[in-house]
């Protein structure tokens, strides 16, 4: 988004390519609110496409691609950067899945970002907080996913403790249900399974933790309109109620219409497997009634992405505290930045990189390109790289993280040319030459003084940079000459001439 347009957009929307359901959103932003003009969503069963070996199948993909390119047709219309569309578990585990995404984003006519655990977990809690009140009461959220079930304990607007378990759905259906067959001793195993990935978090979700519970997924929308449609439970889902539905299940021995009419014949293969899950979830943490949430993922995408066009993006506040955790001083990279915006005034970078994006991204690594130094001083860009690339960062997608630790990875000695070419779109094209403004401009700063650098003129390409200081400026600076040199010899392996004078 440009920072000239004070206007909100038209419209804004949210995919979320699940490992059972892809859902798509669409809303018109009015001030801080939203309004939502247009849902679908289609089961697309992508995480029971997982292969053994962690690859998604061609059938399963062309399920996804074709649901992909309906919902392109309604967003194709969208201008960048008014949709948000992420994968979750099983985009995070398939081995092709960056193969697959090249497909999907093309289908889809925007980019696709693949988000952590946590962060799925950071986005439904902001889902499921906008419909409540802000009534100082701690809350636990419950999502069940196709292959990942989150738990979040939160407080009004404001998660304070979540978590991402490798359990969902379709996996613990396909685990212990794979024809559909339920019995007793299955659905005690599938509980039992559910209860030993839920075994080291139970202190942290248990009863004495919080308030009140809150579901957010299919899985419950379905749970509570059987017990509600049943009179087992008047609002919600109470222990009561959840027991009575097993048992039905159990009895029934498979799930069908003429037993479970009001149940979507399309959750018949990975209801039992969610049933255990939410069974084990009541059992472990002493849960005795959850209501239900329509709001989840999608709708905590949509308010992540207005509090962007807002100027509010998370992503700087965990900038922010994570400079302050490893002890970056800040008046030093606030003078990066302010040599970094004067490089950027004087390029011409054009579409698809922005001012205001190149500003950002190089704000942020500005910031954080010396957090390895809290490890060790040897190879500390090498370090900063890997808590950046491994971290659990609010707000960030894991192609965001291997864009910023890429970008401190840059910053000093070698120059990993190639790396550059294994980015996302677009920054497989655009990140490189912002890794080298970003070096240029640590290199001039290197004394660390609070000195200010004379008029420097810039001309960057894709394999030369030429920097033209005043006359004998740098004959009355030979440390910074001596750097210019070595900096030289550093790019030049790389394809890369550095001019001066």
């Amino acid at each position: 988004m440009s920072s000239d347009a004070n206007a909100l957009p038209r419209q804004v929307a949210a995919v979320d390519l699940g490992s059972n359901n892809f859902h798509m959103i669409v809303a018109e932003p009015r001030a801080h609110e939203l309004v939502v003009i247009d849902r679908l969503r289609e089961m697309v069963r992508l995480g029971a496409g997982l292969t053994a070996q962690r690859s998604l199948t061609v059938e399963s993909q062309e399920r996804a691609l074709i649901c992909l390119e309906r919902f392109g047709q309604r967003l194709r219309s969208l201008p960048p950067g008014t949709v948000r569309a992420v994968g979750t578990n099983t985009l995070r585990t398939a081995r092709n899945a960056g193969e697959f995404l090249v497909q999907a984003e093309r289908a889809l006519g925007h980019p696709i970002e693949i988000i952590s655990g946590i962060e799925e977990a950071r986005l439904i809690y902001l889902g499921v907080a906008q419909g409540l009140p802000d009534d100082d009461r701690r809350r636990l959220v419950v999502d069940i996913g196709g292959g990942s079930t989150e738990f979040i304990i939160g407080l009004n607007k404001t998660p304070l403790q979540k978590e991402s378990l490798h359990m969902g759905c379709v996996s613990m259906s396909l685990a212990h249900f794979p024809d559909g067959k339920i019995t007793a001793k299955r659905f005690k195993r599938a509980v039992i399974a559910a209860q030993q990935e839920l075994e080291p978090f139970e202190h942290l979700f248990h009863r004495s933790q919080w308030h009140e519970a809150i579901g957010a997924s299919g899985t419950l929308r379905a749970v509570q309109k059987i017990v509600v449609g049943r009179d087992w439970s008047k609002d919600g889902i109470s222990l009561q109620s959840l027991d009575q539905l097993v048992d039905t299940v159990i009895a029934s021995g498979r799930l069908d219409k003429l037993q479970f009419p009001d149940l979507n014949p399309n959750r018949y293969l990975s209801f039992p497997g969610g049933l255990a899950i939410l069974h084990a979830t009541f059992k472990t943490l002493g849960v005795s009634h959850m209501q239900v949430s329509e709001q989840a993922l999608r709708e905590g995408l949509l308010y992540d992405l207005l509090g962007r066009i807002h100027h509010d993006d998370i992503r700087s506040r965990t900038v922010a505290a994570l400079a302050a955790r490893y002890h970056v001083g800040s008046e030093h990279a606030a003078r990066i930045r302010e040599t970094l915006g004067k490089f950027l005034e004087s390029l011409p970078l054009g579409l698809p990189l922005s001012y205001d994006t190149a500003a950002q991204w190089l704000g942020w690594a500005a910031d954080l390109h010396e957090i390895g130094r809290d490890i060790a001083h040897s190879g500390y860009h090498k370090h900063g790289a890997y808590i950046l690339e491994n971290a659990d960062l609010p707000g960030f997608s894991r192609q965001d993280q291997c864009l910023l630790a890429l970008l401190v990875r840059a910053h000093r000695r070698k120059f990993p040319s190639k790396l550059f070419k294994e980015l996302a779109p677009p920054w497989n094209e655009q990140a490189k030459l912002l890794a080298l403004l970003l070096r240029i401009a640590i290199l001039l700063h290197r004394s660390r003084q609070a000195s200010t650098l004379p008029d420097i003129r810039l001309t960057l390409g894709d394999s030369r940079i030429d920097l033209r200081f005043p006359p004998r400026w740098l004959d009355e600076h030979p440390l910074t000459l001596a750097d210019l040199e070595q900096e030289a010899g550093y790019l030049g392996p790389a394809g890369i001439e550095l001019t001066f004078l």
